[in-house]
């Protein structure tokens, strides 16, 4: 909603009972050009350039009534970088939200008259809309492999969507870990499933983080944003499921199977193993989503491989599209864990027969993008998030926790 003010003001100067003079009224006094976020001093007067940027002019602390403050578009850029005035604890025409002013050549002078009303826009004031949309990925961490023959971890959940936000409201944002990597086990047979990848949570979005593959043949493969994949050596072990909308879920190890099942991903769930006894095949990790949140497609949240034991002829299958790591093999192959910034899921670890299982590797960091119209920008966030421009957006990418101001 757009709502405009014009209201006659006496001519600066004038000399009538009951005008107050500076700083509570009357001539205001000018000062040089800002181009950077400063505080306003009651009774001044200041020229905005925004030509390098957005300026956020913060009003008066504590004012009391008839202190004015008066801001103008010295260069003709407001419609390009705003100015947001900032409340500093008082009200603006009554309302508890920042304001964002887009007009360029503007010019606007606030009286503070009350508690009730705070600073009241007297002259040149429309009051730009204070919600506006952003588009988002939401990426958690992915869950950790299990121990050998392991089952591949389940991606991190994965969101896309867009939420209205409130202009001067901080919206915090999560970047979950991924599940850490499962230590290897002698004798055989001890039941050591990989660790779930935590949640990422960017305001009222959350995504699950991925579960843990199974180990060996008697630990359970975790659900999460995407399942865990089984674990094979004497029983058959299914792998945990995912979350509506955020994944899918892992394979299935079957009894006669010395191999890991694949870990689910965004896009499909993880594979099951296949044949029996040495033709036994690992399960692969399943596909990530691509996004092209950023102007580039780019996959995430793929699944974790399965791994491998030396009494078959697999040698641990590939991850998921979208940072899923590769099964181990035997002693030879390391598990690979999922990678960083992506959500994929760990890989499961290898093992020998009649000897080790050895470690699952660990899942990968989830991620938050945010797509922002660049019209609305505020230029304020924590966490150092990495700023791109695609077409009339600004893009946000927190690879590590942060906090984003609207």
């Amino acid at each position: 909603m757009t709502i405009s003010r014009n209201i006659s003001v006496m001519a600066q100067g004038a000399s009538t009972a009951g005008v107050l003079s500076p700083p509570y009224g009357g001539a205001l006094q000018w000062q040089s050009v800002q181009t950077g976020n400063f505080t306003a001093v009651a009774g001044r007067a200041y020229p905005v350039n925004t030509t390098s940027g957005a300026v956020t002019v913060t009003l008066p602390a504590s004012p009391t009534a008839g202190q004015t403050v008066q801001i103008t578009d010295y260069a003709g850029t407001w419609a390009t970088n705003n100015v947001t005035v900032a409340l500093n604890g008082s009200k603006i025409n009554g309302g508890s939200s920042n304001i964002a002013l887009k007009t360029a050549w503007m010019s606007v002078a606030f009286v503070y008259v009350d508690a009730t009303q705070g600073w009241i826009a007297y002259s040149g004031f429309v009051q730009n809309p204070t919600t506006y949309s952003v588009s988002y990925l939401v990426v958690a961490g992915g869950g950790g492999g299990g121990a050998g023959p392991g089952g591949g971890g389940g991606a991190g959940g994965y969101q896309t969507g867009t939420l209205l936000l409130s202009q001067g409201t901080s919206y915090t944002i999560t970047i979950g870990a991924g599940g850490t990597a499962t230590p290897g086990t002698w004798p055989q047979n001890v039941a050591v499933g990989g660790v779930s990848g935590n949640n990422s949570v960017f305001g009222s979005v959350t995504s699950t983080g991925g579960g843990g593959g199974a180990g060996n043949a008697t630990a359970t493969a975790s659900s999460g944003g995407s399942g865990g994949g089984g674990a094979g050596n004497t029983t058959t072990t299914a792998g945990g499921s995912g979350t509506s909308g955020q994944g899918n879920t892992g394979g299935t190890a079957n009894s006669v199977n010395g191999d890991g099942a694949g870990g689910g991903g965004a896009g499909a769930v993880g594979g099951n193993t296949t044949g029996s006894g040495a033709g036994t095949t690992s399960g692969s990790g399943g596909n990530g989503t691509a996004s092209s949140i950023t102007g580039s497609s780019v996959t995430y949240a793929g699944g974790g491989g399965g791994g491998g034991s030396s009494a078959s002829t697999s040698a641990g299958a590939n991850g998921g599209t979208g940072g899923g790591g590769r099964g181990g093999y035997s002693n030879t192959v390391a598990a690979v864990a999922g990678t960083a910034n992506t959500g994929g899921g760990g890989g499961g670890g290898g093992r020998v027969a009649g000897s080790t299982n050895y470690a699952g590797a660990a899942g990968g960091s989830g991620v938050v993008i945010l797509s922002i119209p660049t019209a609305n920008y505020s230029g304020t966030t924590t966490g150092s998030p990495t700023v791109t421009t695609s077409g009339t957006n600004t893009i946000l990418t927190f690879n590590s926790s942060g906090s984003y101001t609207a």
